[in-house]
């Protein structure tokens, strides 16, 4: 029997066939990386489509309570309410039932902003002080600031007045008075009074009154400064009260020269004196004449007036010889002696 040999396999056109082992290997291969190449780029796209989906999705609004086609109903003519993000639209129900699921966006209703917490208020920044005077202190009760230059009681009454003193002619005068029965008002300098305490107090003793005449009779008076005439009518009104003694009492202030300002009235008011003025000047400073001191009486005075003359400042021989006569015609015409009204 032959020796059986294997062949190569030959097709039916003659050829011989591969070795199929080793090229189906190689195939497999092949189909192999290119399975691995196209997982991979499938893996990436399909991440990439992903990531670029859910960044666009955060991009675009959320849906609003209601679809585009049916918008709520607004009233007319009320404002827009303030737009924000809303949660999805879910049933109408009468009230929400405490079991439904919540949004990974909840819903809040707009809500009105809360005013602001109030800050404590810092002080204000002072103002630099001002340069204008201060006011005096408001007047004593029941003192008037103005001016009054009539008698207390009115009528047929007339109020004797002397200034600068006391003087050389205040004893005279004091006498004079007595012998009349009249009384009389002395506006005195404060130094002056405080230089002859024995003629204030026998001023007082008769049954006279006190008036403060400034202490240095600067004039004009009302062009001083504010705190040198509070200094002026202060200071002599201490030193007259002084020299009156304990309950010494002095109700008027008189300006030198007749001064007043508004300002000086209300700083004699404050310390409780009213503020004297006249009505009829017998200008017996000025030494006219006797004739001129009693024609000056005569012609001007009216019932209830105030007549000023001087016991001091100088020599008034001719002011005591004209009280001398005028004393006897007042008594003669009806007058009574009353004081200046406060």
């Amino acid at each position: 029997m032959p020796e059986h040999t294997s062949q190569p396999y030959r097709s039916p056109s003659g050829r011989s066939r591969p070795d199929r082992s080793r090229s189906d290997r190689s195939r497999s291969k092949r189909v192999v990386r290119r399975g691995l190449a196209a997982g991979c780029a499938a893996m990436l796209a399909s991440a990439v489509l992903a990531g670029c989906g859910t960044a666009q999705g955060a991009l675009q609004p959320q849906p609003g309570p209601s679809s585009p086609a049916s918008p709520a109903p607004t009233t007319p003519g009320a404002p827009a309410g303030p737009t924000g993000p809303v949660s999805p639209a879910t049933p109408a129900t009468p009230t929400p039932t405490p079991t439904q699921p919540k949004s990974s966006q909840p819903s809040q209703s707009p809500q009105s902003p809360r005013p602001a917490t109030p800050k404590p208020s810092t002080p204000a920044p002072q103002p630099p002080p001002s340069t204008t005077p201060p006011p005096p202190a408001p007047p004593a009760s029941g003192v008037a600031t103005s001016v009054v230059s009539s008698t207390a009681h009115g009528g047929r009454t007339v109020a004797l007045t002397f200034d600068d003193g006391p003087g050389t002619a205040t004893g005279q005068i004091l006498d004079l008075l007595a012998q009349y029965g009249a009384k009389a008002t002395f506006c005195q300098i404060g130094p002056q009074a405080a230089a002859d305490p024995a003629v204030v107090r026998r001023i007082l003793a008769a049954g006279h009154r006190l008036c403060d005449h400034s202490v240095h009779h600067p004039q004009p008076f009302a062009a001083l400064s504010h705190d040198r005439q509070v200094s002026e009518i202060s200071t002599a009104r201490d030193m007259i009260v002084r020299a009156g003694g304990p309950g010494t009492k002095v109700a008027w202030f008189r300006a030198p020269g007749g001064g007043f300002t508004a300002s000086n009235q209300q700083v004699a008011a404050s310390y409780g004196m009213r503020p004297l003025g006249w009505s009829v000047d017998t200008r017996d400073w000025a030494k006219p004449g006797v004739p001129a001191i009693l024609a000056a009486v005569q012609r001007e005075l009216r019932p209830g007036g105030v007549i000023l003359m001087h016991d001091g400042g100088g020599d008034r021989s001719q002011t005591v010889a004209a009280l001398r006569q005028l004393l006897p015609w007042l008594a003669s015409q009806g007058y009574a002696f009353d004081f200046p009204a406060v």
